[in-house]
């Protein structure tokens, strides 16, 4: 790709960096009519390690329009994963349809053609690419970012002013480090080597497409096979070791002394032949302390990274690349809206980052397939904590539906103690709940819990704030709630309801209040819609009583 044209003065938007994260917010703001101009700062197709993608992205590339391009390109489906990890030495496997029966696989992907094809449907959608270009400044008046200096391909300075920088820059976080927002994780302490081998072993049938995982003592090692007859591979080690190890510009000799400890990857790539690399990716885990401001918003490794080990990477930047474009666009529309859709923006992204990262944590912590001190540096020891099962039970999931990881991480490790009796404390609490509830709903009344009285969880309340709407973000109300860990939005009627749960109106005393003047079958519906929300409540631990 080359530029089309000479670099435009303004423009609504300044995208920088056209890697996943970047072409997603830059594709969906421009079909919202909004001026987008990407710059890039390599010519695509440009390589990059992260191929192995999750189910959860294929509905995002099914939004952006180019899963039928992917589909096409012959990447290999990737049904789950097989691990040495946990207690058991001999390799395990689980599968995404177990968690996700309408996305039952994802795809190993060859990411210079992957990041190609979701650029190249940026520009056929409005997106103004320039590659060539690198940002070297984000520029700021009275604290709000105002535009961007490029230089171009030709050593020319350019300037370019907007109403909106969206930072895709990638690890190189021009933003996060110019505003020193960027934290760096202390739990992981990893750094990777990671390269490309010819005529490596695929794992058995059904499992050939699977990402899969070793660990060992020094750390673990990632093989993924890829539809060019490569297989990318790449080991975890701590980073104070590995610098050790790459002393002297021997990165070769460290990845296959690395490989030497791990049998089952060792045997996979016996007569196998490096083609390309070793790279070293030294910064490894890390978050922004803020991800939103005025004029700007951090996407992608640009704002986060956490370890690799669930292949979450693409999928967080494409997420939050969907978040940042309506972020963007509600705050172009609606000045009002940029402050408080901003404080949602990084929650939501901070939920999704948490989500992987305590995983992550989980997963290593629960590791005992080796024994050292990469793995006890690495153990998320009790000290005396004791965790209430609510904040076990957040802790695992992260307000997200489970994606097949944390059963994982209960049967197949060792958790830290009293994590696993608090998961099954609620998942026991849960289904006696609804055991009540369908008891209730046979009772000879067939009244059901209408005549109940509820009461609302400590700390649960109701707020009015932005909430995710078609590619915007808009008003509406979210159930809140310190134990919780993540909002929920719901609807005003949910909202209205909530507001009149005091611990003496039964639910048909609720339901009469909100239907108060309509008519019988409107009261009736009101009434049900009630009924039907407060037992999905009180199984959610939102509402804890029904009296």
């Amino acid at each position: 790709m080359t530029p089309s044209r000479e670099l435009p003065a303004a423009a609504d938007v300044v995208v920088i960096g056209g890697g996943p994260a970047g072409s997603t917010a830059a594709t969906l703001l421009a079909r919202k009519g909004v001026e987008v101009v990407l710059l890039e700062r390599e010519h695509f197709p440009r390589p990059h390690v992260g191929e192995s993608l999750l189910p959860a992205t294929v509905p995002i590339l099914e939004e952006l329009g180019v899963l039928p391009a992917v589909r096409a390109e012959g990447f290999i489906e990737k049904w789950g994963a097989t691990m040495v990890w946990g207690v058991d030495p001999e390799p395990w496997s689980w599968y995404f349809r177990e968690a996700s029966p309408r996305w039952p696989h994802a795809y190993q992907v060859w990411r210079p053609r992957f990041d190609q094809i979701l650029l190249e449907n940026g520009r056929a959608n409005g997106v103004v690419v320039h590659d060539g270009c690198a940002v070297r400044e984000v520029r700021f008046e009275h604290g709000r970012a105002t535009g961007v200096r490029v230089a171009t391909a030709d050593g020319r300075s350019e300037r370019i002013a907007c109403r909106f920088v969206v930072d895709a820059s990638g690890q190189s976080a021009l933003l996060a480090r110019r505003l020193r927002v960027r934290r760096f994780d202390p739990f992981f302490r990893n750094l990777a080597v990671y390269a490309y081998f010819g005529g490596a072993r695929r794992l058995p049938a059904p499992d050939q497409g699977n990402i899969f995982i070793e660990s060992y003592d020094r750390g673990w090692l990632w093989l993924i096979p890829l539809h060019t007859g490569t297989t990318s591979v790449g080991v975890v080690v701590d980073r104070d070791e590995g610098r050790r190890g790459l002393r002297g510009a021997r990165a070769q000799a460290f990845l296959r002394e690395q490989i030497a400890r791990t049998p089952r990857a060792a045997a996979m790539l016996a007569g196998g032949q490096l083609e390309a690399g070793p790279f070293v990716a030294r910064d490894w885990s890390y978050r922004s302390a803020r991800v939103a401001g005025d004029g700007y918003v951090l996407v992608g490794d640009a704002a986060c990274f956490v370890d690799p080990l669930f292949s979450s990477g693409v999928h967080l930047a494409m997420s939050s690349g969907v978040l940042a474009a309506a972020y963007v666009a509600s705050s172009l529309r609606d000045g009002a809206m940029r402050e408080p859709a901003g404080r949602v923006y990084a929650e939501l992204y901070a939920i999704q980052y948490g989500h992987f990262h305590e995983l992550a944590k989980l997963f290593y912590s629960s590791n005992r397939s080796a024994e050292s001190y990469f793995w006890e540096a690495r153990r998320l020891l009790d000290s005396g904590t004791s965790f209430s099962p609510r904040h076990a039970f957040v802790r695992a999931v992260a307000g997200q539906p489970p994606q097949g990881y944390e059963r994982a991480v209960l049967e197949r490790g060792v958790p830290p103690g009293g994590f696993s009796e608090s998961v099954h404390a609620v998942e026991g609490l849960r289904a006696r709940r609804r055991d009540e509830l369908v008891a209730a709903g046979s009772a000879p009344t067939d009244r059901g819990i209408v005549d109940r009285v509820p009461s609302l969880a400590p700390g649960v309340r109701v707020e009015r704030k932005p909430v995710l709407g078609e590619g915007e973000f808009v008003w509406g109300h979210a159930i809140t709630s310190t134990e919780r860990g993540a909002d929920t939005a719901c609807s005003p009627l949910v909202a209205a309801m909530l507001a009149l749960v005091d611990g003496r109106r039964t639910l048909a005393d609720i339901a009469a209040g909100l239907s108060a003047g309509r008519s019988p079958a409107e009261r009736a519906s009101i009434e049900r819609h009630v009924t039907s929300a407060a037992e999905i409540l009180y199984v959610d631990d939102v509402i804890t009583r029904l009296g």
